[in-house]
Order: C-alpha cells, then structure tokens, then sequence
C-alpha cells in the first residue's frame, strides 16, 4: 500500500467501504428470504411468494413494515442502555469484515488496488476475535436494560455460552496460524493454493470442525439459540424490544453468519482460490473472478448455516456447556498440540499433519465421551453465574 498516492488510497477505502456496507446490507435481505424459502423447501411448502418474483421482494416488505410500526420504548427500561444495545450488536458485525480478504488484488489505472478493506493490518486475525467478542455486551446489555426476568435469563445464557466458545473459536485456527506463520488474512488464503486438497480444513479437519460448531455458538443460530429460545423465554434478550431496534437484532445476526461465513472462507477454505480460475484473463478480470469464487464458498457456507437451523433440534443448556468445554475444547487443544509436534518432527509435512490431527482428536472424543458414559467426568461445567440456576426455576 506504500505505493498508491494518498489521494488514491483515500479513493479506494472510501469505494470499498462502501461497496461491502451495501453487499453486507443486501446480503442480510438475501438472507432472510434464502431463509424462508429453504426452510420452506425442506419442509415440503411454498414460503414466502407472492411479493415479487418468488417473493425476492419479502425482505423490502418486512423493512418498510419494521419502518412504520410504533417505536414502543417500556417505561421500567433503562432508557440509555435499551437505545444502545442494539447498536452494540449491530456495529461490531459490520467493522469486522474491514480486515477480510474478498479476492485478489485488482490493477486499476495502473494502480493495485487490494480487495480489502485494511489490507496489510499484521494482527487481522486478533483484531476478528477481539471485535467479535464485543459482540455479547449488546446482547447483555439488552438483556439488563429491559428489566424483564425472560430477557435477563436469555442474556446470561447468551454470556456463558458466548464466553465458553471464544475459547474454542480462538484455539481452534492456532494450527492454521502455524502453518502459514501469519497474522494477516491475506497471507492465510495465500498460503493455501489453489486446490483443494491444500486448504487448511483438510489439514485441521477437527479444528476446523471445532471452529465451524464455535461459530454456530457464537451468531446465536440454532441449535445453539438458547438466548433466545421462544419455548422458555418468549424470545429471551429481545422480548422487550419493538419495531426498528429488533430489526437491528435480526439484521445483526444475519450480519455475523455472513462474516463468520468469509472469515471460515478465509482461514480454511482457501479463500478466493479455486482450480487457478482465480488467475484467467487480465489483471480487472482475474481480481472479479477472485471476488465471485469468494462470493460462491460464502454462500455455500451461509447454505449449510440455514441447512443445519431447519435440521437439528436445539440443545439443552447442560448439553450445549458440555460440547463447548468437554468436546470441543479438547479437540482445539489436541489440535494445537499434534500440529505442533508433527510441524517440528516432520519438517512440515501437511499430509502427516492432517492424519495425525484426524486420529488424536478421534481418541480425544472417544476417551471424553467414554467417561461420560462411565460418569467420571462431573456434569457441572462451564463458568458458573451466581443465582441463574434459582432465576431459572422461578421464570419455570
């Protein structure tokens, strides 16, 4: 980037921000109405369609319905933290793709122009797990101002469960971070070439596994909802909220699987790689190409996202703390470890690495889940909030 004018790199962040604000937003009302229409396919009905084309116009219907619905505000809220708990949510989701790598550089009036919006930042990868951690200070916020027993129950799910798989979701790409000896996100998706068989959710199968799971913890998706399990909660963390602040809500959980989507993209499946077509025809076409295959894995992974929500039921609570902390974070672990050792005994060899990954957390899960069965391992886990289980009991 030192070589690009100041007045063309100022160009060029300003064009790319807000290119991606307006495909994060346009993605998010593709979303809601990919979401309808798949959980309809798969149940056997219609979904929506009668707004527009196969109902493509649902998502403008239910924007402009949010718009002109009573903006209600309880008078028993604390008023300053119910208004800002949606943005604390909603604003962290969009800054987190500023360090996501969307295609190859693209060379416009002579100038290379990165598909990134803070390209060359070396802490890209800290810089995700630190912003995406904000994350849970709108959802308890929300949760507290409301002054609501269902709400306050679905923010400290939301907190314990949020906290337990950060720990999985940052342990989990420690193997990655080996293997390429990079921060940067842009180097990761380098690192991996073109074939398949060398991104890295080959390499760190379990890891990446640990880490997708992780990722459907974090955005709050089922069968990970727990925060806001409408059989127990009426809705949890946002049943106090109304009209354009709960639209905030839904858009920020959206928003999250699209960006949890680029980053798994990014760190394990190859980033904008694919068979070499990355690199066809010139310099414009080759950076659009980068930027449609980048464009097709996101969606394939926001796909399974909605595929698995209308296919598992959700989880118990107990058994949603025990995957995190007696499965999944073992796994992340043993990664880190065999990653490790086999990087330093067999000068490198990905192939080793891989199997020795597969094998190790195969017998991690066997060994957890054997003392399970044989009842040596407590069925108390996770971290403990004092009174939650007697909050529980009296919403019961």
């Amino acid at each position: 980037m030192g070589d690009l004018p100041l007045n063309v790199l100022l160009l060029s962040s300003a064009v790319k921000i807000l290119v991606i604000a307006h495909l994060l937003i346009i993605g998010v009302m593709a979303m809601i109405w990919a979401e309808r229409r798949v959980s309809g396919w798969m149940q056997d009905r219609l979904g929506p369609n009668r707004v527009g084309f196969q109902g493509i116009l649902q998502p403008i219907a239910d924007g402009i319905k949010f718009l002109l619905k009573e903006d209600l505000i309880p008078n028993h809220v604390d008023k300053p933290l119910y208004v800002l708990a949606p943005a604390m949510l909603l604003i962290p989701a969009m800054i987190t793709v500023a360090v996501v790598p969307f295609g190859s550089a693209i060379e416009i009036a002579g100038y290379t122009i990165p598909m990134q919006i803070a390209p060359g930042l070396n802490i890209g990868v800290l810089y995700i797990l630190a912003i995406t951690s904000l994350g849970v200070y709108g959802v308890v916020l929300g949760a507290w101002a409301s002054n609501n027993k269902y709400s306050l129950l679905g923010g400290l799910r939301s907190s314990a469960q949020m906290i337990s798989y950060e720990l999985t979701l940052g342990l989990a790409i420690i193997g990655v971070l080996m293997l390429s000896s990079s921060l940067r996100l842009e180097d990761i998706a380098k690192e991996q070439g073109a074939y398949p068989w060398q991104w890295n959710f080959l390499i760190h199968l379990p890891a990446f596994l640990a880490f997708t799971t992780a990722m459907f913890a974090e955005t709050n998706r089922l069968p990970f909802d727990l925060a806001e399990a409408e059989q127990e909660l009426v809705a949890g963390y946002h049943t106090e909220y109304s009209s354009m602040k709960f639209a905030m809500f839904f858009m920020a959980e959206y928003m999250n699987m699209i960006v949890g989507s680029a980053v798994t993209v990014t760190l394990f499946l190859g980033g904008w790689h694919f068979f070499g077509l990355e690199n066809v025809g010139g310099p414009v076409w080759s950076g659009l190409i980068s930027f449609a295959i980048f464009f097709a894995k996101t969606a394939l992974f926001l796909f399974i996202f909605i595929w698995v929500r209308w296919t598992l039921p959700r989880f118990r609570y107990d058994q949603l703390m025990n995957l995190g902390w007696k499965f999944l974070l073992p796994v992340a672990l043993s990664s880190i470890v065999v990653t490790g050792l086999l990087w330093v005994t067999t000068d490198g060899n990905r192939l080793i690495i891989g199997i020795g990954n597969v094998v190790v957390a195969f017998i991690v899960v066997a060994v957890v889940g054997g003392l399970l069965v044989m009842n040596k391992v407590p069925e108390a886990s996770g971290p403990k909030i004092a009174g939650l289980d007697e909050l529980e009991s009296e919403v019961s």
